[in-house]
This record gives structure tokens, C-alpha cells and sequence, in this order.
């Protein structure tokens, strides 16, 4: 009982800050990397709590389902939308991750300045995994 409430507290705390980088204007431009972010490197808050230590695909396009992420960036994943899902967003977001190359350079490149971005917000966003 515990861990699901540390589990869905975290989760809470996820979405705010995804919905925190979403008011911020974040996401535009450097959504491959707010994805990278999300998939494969730590976030704290200011105070050190632990935000996220990395998520599942399927957990991330579930989160960008749930706070109504605009389809629209899925442009920069995927270079054709017309592609995906169009009626099941969760699929829709998940097939997007799965072509968008969120491992690349470019990725870690965008993760890396979303993170110097963040930190005036009270994040902190941690390296990637491996270059």
C-alpha cells in the first residue's frame, strides 16, 4: 500500500512538472528532448525530491494523453503524422515515441538546453544515461 501511495505521489509530481514545461513554452522546439527527458534521466525538484527516475514509453504517452499534449508536436518526432493512430491518442503518442529517435544526438542536445531551461524553474534535470 505504501509504494503505490510513494508511487502515485510521484506521478503527481510528474505531472505538474510536465504540465509546468507545457505553461513555460518548453515543449515547442524542444519536444524530442522534453521526450528524451522524460525516458531516460533523472528530475528533482528544487528541494531534491525525486520527480522521476525515468519513465516507460507507454507511461510517457500516457502522461501526454492525460494533460492533452497537442498533437501537433508529434511533428517533431515523426516527420508525417498522417501515420500514426489518429483516434487513440495513447497509441497515437506511443507510435510517435517509438519513430521519433529520442536516443539521438539531437535528443540529448535538446534534453541537455531543457535542462539549463528548467533549472530557472526549480528543476533539476540530471546527465543522460550514456552518450
Amino acid at each position: 500500500m505504501l509504494d503505490g501511495a510513494v508511487s502515485e505521489t510521484r506521478m503527481d509530481r510528474l505531472s505538474q512538472f510536465l504540465l509546468e514545461m507545457r505553461r513555460s513554452a518548453l515543449a515547442p522546439g524542444q519536444f524530442r528532448g522534453l521526450v528524451h527527458v522524460l525516458i531516460g534521466r533523472r528530475v528533482e525538484a528544487a528541494d531534491g525530491t525525486l520527480i522521476s527516475s525515468g519513465q516507460t514509453w507507454r507511461t510517457v504517452a500516457g502522461l501526454l494523453k492525460k494533460h492533452r499534449f497537442d498533437k501537433l508536436l508529434a511533428l517533431e518526432l515523426v516527420g508525417d503524422t498522417a501515420t500514426l493512430p489518429p483516434r487513440q491518442r495513447e497509441r497515437y503518442w506511443y507510435a510517435a515515441i517509438c519513430h521519433g529517435d529520442v536516443n539521438s544526438a539531437v535528443a540529448r542536445a535538446q534534453g541537455d538546453q531543457l535542462a539549463i531551461t528548467a533549472k530557472a524553474l526549480g528543476y533539476t534535470i540530471g546527465p543522460a544515461p550514456y552518450a
